[in-house]
This record gives C-alpha cells, sequence and structure tokens, in this order.
C-alpha cells in the first residue's frame, strides 16, 4: 500500500518503481500530493494507466521551487531512465535556443540545437515563454521576419510590426542599436537596458518628438513585463554535486543531488550517526566508489588534503564552493528542502503550528469537522483527525445532523462537537490537542460554547477560506499569515481533508435516496 501522506504538497517530479526498483515512470506535478494520489483513487482510469498503477511498488520524489524547475528535471529523467511507460516522452527534444542571425539586417528565429551562425540564447525552460519572448521582440523593436528581403514594403510594414529596412525605411545603424538592445534582455540586463531606455525617453519628449517617445516607452514596458515572465537555463558544460544535511537527534541526515549540464538528474539520501568529522568521512567513502564532479557545492569549506584527494581522484582540478547567494545558494537550499520534506516535512510543520498558534502543547493530534448540505438538505458533519502531521484514518468520523433544519452551519458544528466530545468524556478516551473548525467567527464561537458546557479547554481555531483567515477565541481580528507559510499550508490541507471527507458522505446518502 502506497503511503501518500509521506509525498509532499510541494512542485517537483515524481518517480514510480517496480518491485524490481526499476523506474517505470516519471511525471511533474505543481502538486506531488495531489498528483500521486489521483493514480491511486477508484474512478475509471484508462487500461495503460491501470496497467501502471498494478506495477507499482515505490514512490519516489523529487521536490523543485517551481513548476518550471520541474519541466526541467522531468525532460532530464526520462532521457537517463527510459522509462517503460513514458512511451509519448521518450522522444522528448531538447528545450529551444532563440537564434539571433548574423545577417546585415538580423532576425530572431527558434533552434532546436546550436547549429549554423549567429547567437544563440538558452535554452529555454518553456516553450510558451519562448514563443512569448521572441514575438515580444520582434513585435516591440519592430524586426523583419521575411527569410528573403522583398523590393516593396510588406503587410507586416503596413500594420507597424516592421520598420522596412528592405527599402531603406530604417538605418543599418538605428536597426544594430535595437539588436544591441535586444541582446541585452537576452542576456538578462534588463535593469542596464531600461536605464538607458528612460533616458533616451526623456531625450525625445525634451525635444517635443512626442512620437519617438512614445515607442520607447512602449518598448520599456514590453520589456518590464518580459523581465517577469522570462525564464531560461543557462547551460554548463560540467558537472556538479550539491550536498547538505541537518543534524537531528544525534544523527545526520544528508542528501546529495548529482547536476549534469546544468540540470537535476538524481538525488541520494543518507542517514547515519552524528560524529565529528563526519562531513569528511562522508566525501571519502562516497566519491572512493562514484564519478568526482568537476565542481562540488558544499555548505562549508573542508581541508585542502581532502580537495587534493579529490582531484587526483578525477585525474584534474576540482572546484569545491561555499555559496552566500546566487544560484549556487538556491541549489544548496533547495537540497535543504528535500531534506526536510524527506525525513522532517511532517514535524517542522506540526512545530511551525505550534509556533504561530503560540500553542503550551504541540498540536500532535489534531481534529478538524466541517459542515456539507445541498441548499440546506442532506446536511452532514465529518472530523478528521491528523496525527503527528499525518492524516489518520482509522479515527474519521462522519456525523447525520439530526437537530438542525434548512442552511445553519453554526448550529451543524454546534451539534457535532457536542457528540464527539460529549462521547469521549464518556468514553475516557484522550482528547486532542488542537480543534479546527471550518468557518469564521460564528462557528469558532458556537464549538467554543460547546466544549465551555462540557468544561473542556480544548484550543480551538477556525479557518475561514474566503481570505485563509484563523480566527482565535479572544482576538478581535482575525490572523492572516502569508500563503506560502508552512502552519497555513498545514492548517489548509487539515481542512481540505475535512472538506473532501465531508462531501463524501453528503454524495453517499443523496445516492442512497435516489435508490431509494
Amino acid at each position: 500500500m502506497i503511503d501518500l501522506s509521506m509525498v509532499p504538497s510541494n512542485p517537483g517530479c515524481y518517480l514510480f518503481r517496480d518491485t524490481k526498483k526499476n523506474i517505470i515512470y516519471v511525471g511533474k506535478a505543481k502538486n506531488l500530493r495531489k498528483r500521486v494520489g489521483s493514480y491511486f483513487q477508484k474512478q475509471p482510469m484508462d487500461p495503460k494507466t491501470t496497467q501502471l498503477v498494478s506495477c507499482i511498488d515505490v514512490v519516489e520524489y523529487i521536490a523543485t521551487d517551481n513548476e518550471l524547475e520541474a519541466f526541467i528535471l522531468e525532460n532530464t529523467l526520462i532521457k537517463k531512465h527510459q522509462p517503460k511507460y513514458n512511451i509519448d516522452l521518450k522522444d522528448a527534444k531538447t528545450y529551444a535556443y532563440i537564434l539571433l542571425t548574423d545577417e546585415q539586417f538580423p532576425r530572431l528565429l527558434i533552434a532546436r540545437k546550436k547549429t549554423g551562425e549567429g547567437t544563440f540564447f538558452g535554452p529555454f525552460v518553456s516553450g510558451i515563454e519562448r514563443d512569448y519572448i521572441l514575438d515580444a521582440l520582434r513585435t516591440s523593436f519592430m524586426l523583419r521576419t521575411c527569410n528573403k528581403m522583398p523590393k516593396r514594403p510588406c503587410l507586416r510594414y503596413h500594420i507597424s510590426l516592421c520598420d522596412a529596412p528592405c527599402v531603406g525605411f530604417v538605418s543599418q545603424s538605428e536597426y544594430n542599436e535595437k539588436i544591441q538592445k535586444i541582446e541585452m534582455i537576452l542576456l538578462g540586463k534588463t535593469k542596464e537596458l531600461l536605464g538607458k531606455l528612460d533616458a533616451e525617453m526623456k531625450q525625445y519628449a525634451f525635444a517635443e518628438e512626442f512620437e519617438q517617445a512614445l515607442h520607447v516607452r512602449k518598448q520599456k514596458e514590453a520589456i518590464e513585463y518580459l523581465h517577469e515572465r522570462q525564464n531560461m537555463a543557462r547551460p554548463q558544460w560540467y558537472d556538479e554535486d550539491v550536498i547538505n544535511f541537518l543534524i537531528h537527534d544525534n544523527s545526520v541526515y544528508l542528501m546529495l543531488f548529482n547536476i549534469y549540464k546544468g540540470m537535476l538528474t538524481n538525488k541520494n539520501e543518507f542517514v547515519f550517526p552524528y560524529q565529528n568529522d563526519f562531513f569528511e568521512e562522508f566525501i571519502v567513502q562516497y566519491y572512493s566508489e562514484n564519478p568526482v564532479p568537476a565542481d562540488l557545492i558544499v555548505p562549508f569549506r573542508f581541508s585542502d588534503a581532502l580537495k587534493v584527494f579529490l582531484s587526483e581522484k578525477k585525474h584534474k582540478k576540482v572546484h569545491v564552493t561555499v555559496p552566500q547567494k546566487g544560484p549556487k545558494k538556491q541549489l544548496l537550499d533547495l537540497v535543504l528542502k528535500n531534506i526536510e520534506l524527506a525525513f522532517f516535512g511532517d514535524a517542522v510543520k506540526v512545530e511551525e503550528l505550534q509556533k504561530k498558534l503560540n500553542l503550551q502543547e504541540s498540536p500532535s493530534v489534531i481534529e478538524c469537522f466541517d459542515i456539507s448540505h445541498i441548499s440546506g438538505t442532506s446536511t452532514v458533519g465529518s472530523m478528521v483527525q491528523f496525527r503527528n502531521g499525518k492524516p489518520d484514518k482509522s479515527n474519521y468520523r462522519r456525523f447525520k445532523i439530526r437537530t438542525v433544519d434548512g442552511v445553519d452551519d453554526v448550529a451543524g458544528v454546534a451539534e457535532v462537537v457536542r457528540r464527539r466530545y460529549t462521547r469521549l468524556r464518556q468514553e475516557n478516551t484522550s482528547l486532542p490537542n488542537l480543534i479546527v473548525i471550518d468557518g469564521g467567527r460564528g462557528q469558532l464561537n458556537s464549538a467554543l460554547h460547546e466544549l465551555q458546557k462540557l468544561g473542556l479547554g480544548i484550543p480551538v481555531i477556525s479557518l475561514a477560506k474566503q481570505f485563509e483567515e484563523i480566527y482565535i477565541p479572544g482576538n478581535p481580528l482575525p490572523v492572516r499569515l502569508d500563503r506560502k507559510d508552512k502552519a497555513l499550508l498545514f492548517l489548509m490541507e487539515i481542512r481540505d481533508e475535512a472538506h473532501r471527507f465531508a462531501i463524501q458522505y453528503n454524495r453517499l446518502l443523496r445516492k442512497k435516496k435516489l435508490i431509494a
């Protein structure tokens, strides 16, 4: 049975292995848990997917910072492992470049390979972004697109998409100035270029050449928007390994990423007892049996003797980098994020929730309630339990609402809270550390009132879905956390699970009514 609770909700790639540990499928996802979980839901699937699911023995994942990185990683992993069920992607092409041709009046073209004369930019992570950038540059700078320049202006000139260099409507020097600006954009020097365009715009305005000033302003606006959308993978023609670790409870949790020509291809996880000089000992043992990369990215410096050992093993100098900022520091942070998700994901979010809610005890057991109905009919309540950050489905409960008629979620919350904790008191069963109610201030006060009548002092909060605001007893205003905050994401995960469970029961009751 696949344990989906171990899969995070981050973007990234997932790998399915069979009983022989062979990788049989690689996929990408914006939300790993939702995407992987979709394979194991009880719903009709095509024959190929049904066969794939029947062969899955192990699910692995590699988290990334965003969905675009997942695109690159998926492409690389498929090419490396050639999974059996990635039929349509086995011949996936590499990401394309933008080519600035070496002509008297250069053009911008798409190039799949770096062959031919001209300057290449990229490769681009996203084909959509590449095409957008290409079109925006051609349009904003009114470049020619014709294979052979005609003897008279074409339609693109008449609709203001080309300056018609074919008939001399733009000089060679003016056209070259535009090409220089385009090169700056494609090299990522947008801030420097925007400063130059600002100066140009002021000069035209001062000279009362308002049409030219307007044209420069349009270029400036297009570049500013491009700056937000542009995302390229800058090629590296050497291999890198990135290593990071966490120490917890006298154990070392270490992860190593293999990067091949700028693309993440694999990760390795290690857990071993902590001891002095563990890091250098690991380096020696690992690279005695594995290839040494050209560049090693690590969290701190180690001895010169170890650098010599690595260089001799590779038969050339190995660069050891301890980055403090920039792309390599981002790689180190990404490895650390994967360590947290792989080994401490559940513990971290529980600790964050305790901290953000200022709870005296760790919320190791959380129970969440939700009410579901269709226009006041078939009203049901659900309760889900999370234990140590994971769903504990054996302790899920559902309630058919008995005392409420019509649309009244506040009264519905009161009933399910009263029934749940009256029963726990009667059975002398342990209570949760935190109660979460799906709703706003009204639902919170209703639950709090029932708990007070039972003489229970369990911490209780509510989460209102529209703005994801947290209501806390005694606080006149709701608490708003950053949308990426781990504590908020954990609360949303719990709330969404309670909502799913309530809707599932509501549909079951309606189905029974239809059959009856």
